[in-house]
Formats: C-alpha cells, structure tokens, sequence
C-alpha cells in the first residue's frame, strides 16, 4: 500500500533529486499543481500566468516511511518562511506548498508546522490544501538532475542541496 503527497518546494528538479534518496520513496513525479490552467505547459507555468506551483508527486511506503518524515525532508531541504522564492528562482511557481490527498492528512500536517515554527526567525507561509488535480510535467523534467549532472544549474543548486540533505540525514 502506497500513500501520495504532492509538495512544491522551489524548482522540481530539486525537489525530486532530494526525494529520490529515501528508502520508502516508491515513485516521484514533477508536475503541476494549486493553479486554474488545465494541463499547463512548463513554459505557462513559468510565465506566472497559470497559478500552478512546481511539484512534486511523492508516492510513499507508510510502513517504511512516515508522513511526519516526508514533511521532515520538506522543510529541511527548502526555505518555508519565502514566498514565492527559493534561492534566486522567484514567482508563483516557486512557492512552498503542501497538497495533501487524504483529509486525515492535513491535521498531521497542521501538527507537524505547529511543532516547527518556533525554529523559524520568519511565518512559514507554506500554503495547505487538499490536492484538486496533479498534471504531469513533460517528460525532459523527469530525473533532470540524474541526466543533467553537469548543467550549471544542477551543480549550483541542486548538488549542494543533495549533499546537504544527505549529510543532514546520514545517507
């Protein structure tokens, strides 16, 4: 039995190369998520016009890996107190976000952030709501960083991050 989350937490090429690394991390997915435009485009996402963050659809082992884990990993790997930014990638698209598929899940959630906000110098503006509609991103989006480890973009964000995480972790 698999449960999903969808989490937008800066670009997706991060969030899914962090992801990746657990065990109980049956499947991930960029995608699309929290905006009005069906089946958007990555360049429509990325104009600002479509309301949609970048996410990621995390698929989980509950019996190998908790939610209260997973959300773990989320704040530990981007900045929750930004809005709409994470490092030099800004607007909309970028915005921390949670998008739960089970009601129970968004109490857990609520739990979680209240237990971690007296960490933060700043609000966590991360946004919390039920998934309506996940669309995949194109497929050049997928395992961006295991294919493209070279690109400037990949080495100077997404490789510190990785590390980061893993030494954070003990991975």
């Amino acid at each position: 039995m698999t449960e999903t989350i969808v989490l937008g937490a800066g670009c997706f090429w991060c969030t899914e190369a962090v992801f990746k690394l657990f065990p109980g991390v049956k499947s991930v997915e960029p995608g699309y998520a929290g905006g009005h435009k069906s089946n958007p485009t990555y360049e429509e996402v990325c104009s600002g016009t479509t309301g949609h963050a970048e996410v990621l659809k995390v698929e989980y082992d509950p019996k190998v890996i908790s939610l209260e884990k997973i959300l773990e990993i989320f704040f530990a790997m981007h900045d929750p107190t930004s809005m709409n930014r994470q490092g030099s990638d800004e607007g909309e698209q970028y915005r921390s976000a949670i998008f739960y598929t089970h009601d129970a899940d968004k109490g857990r959630i609520d739990s979680y952030i209240e237990g971690i906000k007296e960490e933060y110098k700043k609000p966590i503006v991360t946004e919390i709501r039920k998934l309506s509609v996940f669309y995949p991103a194109e497929s050049k989006h997928k395992d961006y960083f295991k294919r493209n480890p070279l690109q400037p973009y990949c080495m100077l964000v997404i490789s510190p991050k990785v590390r980061k995480i893993k030494k954070e972790f003990g991975l």
